[in-house]
């Protein structure tokens, strides 16, 4: 069981659990090697890590547990790329006026929104866990959306998602996507997300894409949007010109938090 007080205290350990999640098992000696610190340090970080139920340990190393590895996976990106993340949130904080009735997705992304979403006077509509409790903490008024319970992502999908979103109309609607192209869209990887992240934008009035540069011209397994269904897109800095062009074609509001130096 995955611990609920995920916290990796070193970007050394965040290089672990990544090379344990796509090699299912690693060893002290290579870590060490590659790391270029002790093995006796890298075994320290193992015990840590398999104390939080992140990996599990082995003789000479640990490996990563199936049943949890898609949650692990989404908590890691949680605590990656934070400062991209918040600007984002901020970015779309400018967005949203007092009154509103917002909803987010249950990405990591829209949750760097729902922890200073409390800045507004706005009732909040929630599908995801770890975004519900963070408006919850800071007293903002909300609705969850449930279903079927998605563990990797700590969200709701399903049936009656889609109908209960169907029934929903917010001012704006915040999500992200595993990536973007001209060609296909927003995709997402995971089939039971897009489902649920389709529900949602379509209920939305104004649609708005967070989206940090690394995403573009990429693409996914799914589309979850196309670029008719989305009205303005968040990102950390400016795209490729082709995807610029792209949304200037679409009439698509491109925000930019960091300008690259000319």
């Amino acid at each position: 069981m995955v611990s609920d007080s995920f916290k990796v205290s070193s970007e050394r350990q965040h290089l672990i659990l990544r090379r344990a999640l796509a090699e299912r098992v690693v060893r002290i000696k290579d870590l060490a090697t590659e790391l270029g610190v002790h093995e006796m340090t890298i075994r320290r970080d193992l015990d840590q890590l398999a104390e939080q139920g992140l990996l599990e340990r082995v003789h000479g190393g640990a490996r990563v547990l199936e049943k949890t590895s898609e949650e692990i996976a989404h908590q890691l990106r949680a605590v990656t790329n934070t400062e991209a993340k918040a600007e984002l949130a901020r970015a779309a904080l400018d967005l949203i006026e007092d009154g509103d009735v917002v909803a987010l997705d249950a990405s990591t992304t829209a949750l760097a929104l729902a922890r200073i979403l409390h800045a507004r006077h706005v009732t909040a509509i929630m599908t995801g866990l770890d975004a519900a409790n963070a408006v919850a903490q800071n007293g903002v008024p909300f609705l969850m959306v449930g279903g079927n319970f998605h563990p990797p992502a700590r969200s709701f999908v399903g049936a009656f998602f889609m109908d209960t979103m169907a029934k929903l109309h917010p001012d704006k609607v915040f999500f992200s996507a595993k990536a973007f192209s001209p060609a296909t869209g927003f995709t997402d990887a995971h089939l039971p997300e897009v489902g649920a992240k389709q529900a949602l934008i379509r209920s939305g009035g104004t649609r708005v894409a967070l989206l940090d540069a690394s995403k573009f011209e990429r693409r996914a397994l799914a589309t979850i949007a196309t670029l008719d269904q989305v009205d303005v897109v968040i990102t950390n800095r400016p795209p490729p010109a082709e995807t610029r062009a792209a949304l200037d074609a679409a009439d698509i509001r491109l925000i930019v938090t960091t300008q690259e130096e000319q």
